[in-house]
């Protein structure tokens, strides 16, 4: 697989907003950074594939783990026969995903090894989950908050750091802040998109058995009786968003390359107009999942122009209240 399939069916059929956001990217880092993204597309088909038992999954994913690591097949052909998607460019990233691993062993060895390393965070992230919700005849909330924050920074919060490390590598003019501190800020960003998610999709998650508010039985039992008991809860959780998506800001501000603070500020825009309307309305009660309109992407992609020049579209509050 070479540069030029970036453009191709795999990573398009996956996601098209995806591949227009590795398009825009400088070429030196479209190849690392769109493979790490198939690679942990598909370890996350792998763990929301409903239908295998969750200890296959578990074992699937350790399984794709050790391809990734050591560049071998082992077990790779199960995996293909077993997991199947109603999404299909999951299905044709799975059934491809030999070549995506022979892709890896063609990168050079500092790709190679930040792959290796974020891929092997994510799939731990994933199997914590898998563990924690493998019992399907209950609801089960995490216990503490440190889980939830572990969770967030394992499955998104690495990812801002490995998109930070590629881009300090391929870009010296990356950015005007220190290495550590702006690592520090990528991992706060990628946690604060993925808790946002998180509040998005709460009733979801819930029908489904799992509610990643942290909460002991008694209250998780009061919850699901009365879902405004909740409210506390929640909202402690958009504050905390909130305070994520401040480091966000802090990240796309220091940026230098036009790309990419286009690419850094769109996650960032449509973060905050989401959180902005979870602030608004509580999801639990009203069972629907909100979803920013179409005339706010456009506004984003447009401020996003802006954004490549100028540091005025950063300077929208994140919530409306304090």
């Amino acid at each position: 697989m070479k540069t030029g399939d970036l453009a191709g069916p795999i990573l398009r059929s996956v996601s098209r907003s995806f591949y227009l956001t590795i398009r825009i990217l400088p070429a030196s880092i479209r190849e690392p950074i769109g493979l790490a993204y198939l690679l942990a597309r598909a370890s996350d088909t792998i763990a929301d594939s409903a239908d295998v038992p969750p200890a296959e999954r578990r074992d699937d994913l350790t399984r794709l783990k050790a391809a990734v690591e050591q560049g071998g097949r082992d077990g790779l052909a199960g995996i293909q026969s077993r997991i199947r998607s109603s999404h299909a460019g999951e299905n044709t990233l799975m059934a491809e995903l030999d070549r995506c691993l022979g892709w890896l062993e063609s990168l050079g060895e500092f790709d190679r090894t930040q792959i290796r390393a974020v891929l092997a965070k994510i799939i731990r992230g994933q199997d914590l989950d898998l563990a924690r919700f493998s019992d399907t005849d209950r609801t089960i909330a995490l216990r503490a908050d440190d889980e939830l924050e572990e969770y967030t920074y394992l499955v998104a919060g690495c990812v801002g750091e490995f998109w930070t490390d590629v881009c300090l590598h391929h870009l010296p003019r990356y950015s005007s802040l220190p290495e550590q501190r702006l690592r520090a800020l990528g991992a706060e960003y990628g946690k604060a998109l993925q808790l946002v998610n998180i509040l998005r999709d709460l009733p979801a998650d819930f029908i489904s058995g799992r509610c990643y508010l942290p909460a002991d039985e008694t209250t998780l039992a009061l919850w699901s009786l009365k879902p405004s008991a909740a409210r506390e809860s929640y909202s402690k959780w958009v504050h905390r968003a909130a305070e994520l998506l401040e480091s966000g800001r802090q990240y796309v501000r220091s940026l230098n390359p036009a790309r990419l603070r286009v690419g850094c500020y769109l996650p960032w825009e449509l973060g905050r107009e989401t959180l902005s309307l979870l602030s608004e309305q509580f999801p639990l009660e009203t069972g629907a999942k909100v979803k920013v309109t179409r005339g706010a992407v456009r506004s984003a992609l447009l401020k996003g122009l802006i954004a490549a020049f100028s540091n005025r579209p950063l300077t929208a509050p994140i919530l409306s209240y304090p």
